[in-house]
């Protein structure tokens, strides 16, 4: 039976990289897997939104989202998942860090039900690129504290590709605005008690002068989040 993979794709300022996802995206061949795009331009200032319509023009199964003012990966993303049609989801940022090719494997144990979550984790993949230490150690106490606060082991917390069914994403009433989205996500996966895999991906990691936006800001909202969704409901 063909089932449905909505790809949610934020997009903030990614006119260097936006047309190669997504034709990576498009290009991507999953057994019995129909593909929904979903890009959400957070109000983008160079040429992301013209390189957009120029997508939807070429792919029919493109659907769009604008904002008028930017609000933030997390508005951006639970925009995108109130949109998704599809029996499954999962996050795509508009860069080249990750590799769509990766999905074959995480979709394969929510094919099977064996899980209801999976993450890619980088963690347990190859990472290259530009190195950026406070990124690295911090995902790392991270995770860390999220495995001491929820009790499951996660090597990846903030990973990117978090895929799972829709009953999961529709019911966890995200309220995030920004990068704190990634946080909550999990805090609310692993209190709901979901069975939660990290499946081995490829990571190549870009620098700030190549559009790397979160910072060690978000770090500590990332910690403060964990800390409140262990707490209260």
């Amino acid at each position: 039976m063909v089932k449905k993979l909505s790809i949610i794709v934020p997009v903030y300022n990614e006119e260097k990289t936006l047309s190669q996802i997504i034709v990576k995206l498009q290009d991507l061949k999953i057994k019995d897997i129909k593909k929904e795009i979903i890009i959400v331009n957070d109000a983008s200032t160079d040429k992301s939104k013209e390189i957009i319509k120029l997508l939807i023009k070429e792919y029919k199964n493109i659907n769009y989202i604008e904002h008028k003012k930017n609000l933030g990966k997390g508005s951006a993303l639970r925009a995108g998942f109130k949109k998704a049609s599809g029996d499954y989801i999962v996050i795509q940022d508009g860069d080249l860090e990750y590799d769509p090719e990766d999905f074959k494997n995480l979709i394969v144990p929510l094919q099977k039900n064996k899980a209801d979550v999976v993450y890619g984790s980088r963690m347990l993949g190859k990472i290259t690129g530009f190195q950026i230490k406070s990124h690295y150690y911090g995902n790392k106490f991270l995770s860390f504290l999220t495995m001491i606060l929820y009790g499951q082991k996660i090597t990846d917390m903030e990973t990117c590709y978090k895929m799972m069914s829709q009953k999961v994403i529709k019911s966890l009433n995200l309220n995030a605005n920004k990068f704190d989205i990634e946080p909550e996500i999990t805090a609310k996966i692993l209190k709901k008690g979901y069975k939660l895999l990290e499946i081995p991906i490829t990571y190549n990691s870009r620098s700030f002068v190549e559009g790397k936006k979160i910072t060690w800001k978000d770090g500590l909202k990332a910690l403060y989040v964990l800390c409140k969704y262990r707490i209260f409901d």
